[in-house]
């Protein structure tokens, strides 16, 4: 029996460094953050014309890649440049009416029985991100601040008004195709917060209300969660 626990005793002291070093072999200190993300966002208008109003959720969804860059030996400092897609959705009174390849453009009357209007646009984006952090190679719960722009290209996008008596559904051209905008992305652990300002009309310009004249300016700034992964 004494000579087992001597051997045992042996073991466990000749064992212990080999896991140590094990352990450490198995820390990654050339780590990446924050390389997949999915975000939600509400959708609000600013700049609209008088009388335009949002009605309902205007919600947006986007999801991505994005390379992660360190810039120092900490890493807690990066350049992200990523690309992604969004969808989103803008729910308001705005009248859009399909006249061959052209488009009129007024305030919807009360009296139609609108249950939904709403103009949607899909995106491919490039975000394009600083990023400060407090993470370690071993800590997966930390604080981020991540500053930057989006880049993005609206294709498909698409009015559609549904009423008591049916819908009506068509491709809308008259949308800005290339965004661009500025963002910025905080939080701590798995909720973090994301605004997105554009710093580009929705639609191209020259665009006016057929009913009172006023310029169709429609500002996206949208406010959310998003999660990173990985």
């Amino acid at each position: 029996m004494r000579y087992a626990i001597k051997i045992v005793i042996v073991l466990f002291f000749l064992n212990g460094p080999i896991n140590a070093q094990e352990e450490v072999k198995e820390v990654d200190f050339n780590y990446l953050e924050d390389q997949f993300y999915v975000g939600l966002t509400y959708n609000f208008i600013l700049n609209k014309p008088e009388g335009i109003r949002q009605q309902n959720l205007s919600y947006g969804l986007q999801f991505g890649f994005i390379k992660d860059l360190p810039l120092n030996a900490a890493r807690t400092f990066a350049i992200g440049l990523g690309l992604g897609y969004a969808v989103n959705s803008y729910y308001t009174n705005l009248k859009i009416v399909e006249f061959g390849n052209d488009f009129q453009y007024s305030i919807l009357e009360s009296d139609l029985g609108a249950k939904r209007n709403k103009l949607e646009t899909h995106l491919i984006e490039i975000p394009i991100e600083i990023r400060f952090r407090n993470s370690t190679p071993t800590e997966y719960k930390f604080w981020r601040l991540y500053l930057g722009a989006k880049l993005g290209y609206a294709f498909g996008n698409r009015s559609k008004l549904v009423t008591d008596i049916g819908k009506d559904s068509f491709y809308v051209t008259d949308v800005e195709k290339f965004r661009y905008g500025l963002m910025a992305n905080f939080g701590y652990n798995t909720f973090n917060i994301h605004v997105y300002y554009a710093l580009n009309n929705l639609f191209k310009n020259g665009l006016t209300l057929e009913d009172t004249g006023q310029d169709l300016n429609f500002t996206p700034l949208r406010v959310g969660l998003i999660f990173y992964i990985l």
